[in-house]
């Protein structure tokens, strides 16, 4: 399964070096790996990890191109068995003056079955903290302190592409610059966008969470220096600057926010080995939310055994975890139009004004709820949502004591206290569905207008996708709302005041 990356971390851009001039750095040793047998290949301008038996793989694979040729003969030059995939090329639909290199993607390179290896990575070619620090109580150290697994991981790579060609890891790191962060949509997170690419996405919560996940990276990279100290048998080796006198804020946010769009979680495995980067894994892997496929830890190696059959050429899917698309969006650059796991969250809290604050508290508790209270709106469970709030709101629109104190001696959800109540939280519910749907500069139709006029960059292709899944959710939300006030038994009760009514957002 994918991390979600703890303070950070989507696609993003790619593992810059700072324009700082510094010594050339000193040759060192490349680590020892385990070397196999390199097969035979098939002659092809394309990439295939495979033996030459399989003359379905080069027909497949022979898009590629030289750069993804490099890369796998790294790999098998340092380890890796014989697979069943290809490297293809995936065409970016906008390009930057015309300098953006079509995209990679791991492909099959023969006909699979549900349950095949696809390929299986040894763990000499994989990136982990137990790599990065070769001392797993200073990687669980630095983890559980103030630095984030990515952010030791993006630092190490950022001072090993100082060393060019002379870093062992070279071939990797110039892959994944080839890719800079970007998702299978060819989009960057919404990290490392523009104010007014920004705006694509006003009046989605996911603002917010790019400032607090831009203030999270600041944090760490403050404390980048810890690293430098606590890990200096590991930093020895570079002869450069400590780590923010050679990298701007800016050059390690874009490679924290590469690593996260790349990294992996392995299940099952110590602290030191729990975030990967695996090469062959994410960013060249599709990610999809309705899939079961996942890297996992096997011994000294990772696997991926497939969960659906394939053709040749078709680009393998790999589970990206239970993500709502506001975080895919986030950390990997993309959302998903069937993502069972989509939500919004609507935070209710008790007004602290309240003089029965502390019984409606008590209450709210007893019933498994908080005085802050986030409710998440899954897709198809809108009314459902509904229904589970009108208990709590109810809770707050209570004024008289000894409604208060009858509650708080009985058991179990708030139930309807009276007609006049039942229609202001009702009305309240609207009304904060209404005001957050005005807050969106577009409606449901116009944005369905725009994305099938199929001009969109991709950027405003992906914000426009995932505001339009966001409305849906709220107009679900909505229409139950209408439906219960249309399920009253007296339509003439004005709603009650409520002085201490619970607020929304």
């Amino acid at each position: 399964m994918a991390s979600s990356a703890s303070v950070s971390p989507a696609a993003a851009s790619h593992l810059p070096c700072s324009p700082r001039r510094l010594p050339r750095p000193r040759p060192r040793l490349r680590p020892r790996l385990l070397r196999s047998a390199r097969p035979r290949l098939v002659a092809c301008h394309a990439d295939t990890l495979l033996p030459s038996s399989s003359p379905a793989a080069a027909a497949a694979a022979c898009a590629s191109t030289a750069s993804a040729n490099g890369f796998s003969d790294w790999l098998r030059e340092h380890g890796l068995p014989p697979g069943k995939v290809a490297i293809l090329d995936r065409p970016v639909p906008c390009f930057r003056e015309g300098k953006d290199l079509p995209l990679h993607y791991v492909a099959a390179g023969q006909d699979l079955e549900a349950g095949d290896v696809a390929f299986e990575v040894p763990m000499s070619l994989v990136v982990t903290l137990e790599r990065v620090l070769g001392d797993e109580s200073v990687a669980e150290l630095l983890t559980t302190n103030k630095l984030s697994e990515l952010a030791c991981l993006a630092l190490y790579l950022m001072y090993e592409k100082k060393q060019g060609q002379d870093s062992f890891w070279y071939p990797y790191i110039k892959e994944l610059d080839r890719q800079r962060g970007r998702g299978q949509l060819a989009v960057e997170s919404p990290l490392l966008w523009t104010e007014s690419e920004l705006n694509y996405l006003k009046g989605s919560p996911i603002k917010d969470e790019v400032v607090a996940r831009d203030e999270g990276i600041r944090r760490e990279y403050n404390e980048l220096d810890t690293l430098w100290f606590m890990a200096g048998s590991l930093f020895q080796q570079y002869p450069f600057d400590i780590p923010t006198e050679a990298f701007p804020f800016e050059i390690f946010k874009q490679a924290f926010v590469a690593v996260q769009s790349c990294v992996v979680h392995l299940q099952k495995v110590s602290l030191a080995r729990r975030f990967a980067l695996v090469p062959l894994g994410p960013p060249l892997l599709t990610y999809k939310s309705n899939c079961k496929a996942m890297l996992t830890a096997v011994g000294d190696s990772v696997r991926l055994v497939v969960d659906r059959p394939y053709k040749a050429g078709e680009p393998i899917i790999v589970w990206c975890g239970p993500q709502p698309n506001s975080r895919l969006l986030l950390n990997y650059g993309f959302i998903d139009e069937d993502n069972p796991y989509d939500r919004i969250v609507i935070e209710a809290s008790l007004n602290i004004e309240d003089p029965q604050f502390q019984e409606k508290r008590m209450v709210a508790q007893r019933n498994g709820k908080l005085a802050i209270q986030n409710f998440h709106v899954c897709v198809g469970k809108e009314k459902e949502t509904i229904a589970e709030m009108l208990p709590y709101l109810r809770l707050g629109y209570i004024s008289d004591p000894d409604e208060m104190q009858s509650i708080l001696s009985s058991e179990g959800d708030t139930c309807p206290v009276s007609p006049c109540t039942e229609r202001a939280v009702l009305d309240q519910l609207v009304g904060y569905l209404e005001s957050r749907l005005a807050d969106y500069p577009t409606t449901l139709d116009e944005d369905d207008a725009m994305l099938a006029d199929g001009n969109l960059e991709p950027k405003k292709e992906v914000a426009t996708r995932l505001v339009r899944l966001e409305k849906k959710l709220l107009h679900g939300c909505l229409q139950a709302a209408n439906e219960f006030i249309n399920d009253l038994p007296d339509h003439t009760v004005s709603p009650c005041p409520a002085p201490f009514a619970p607020e929304l957002k």
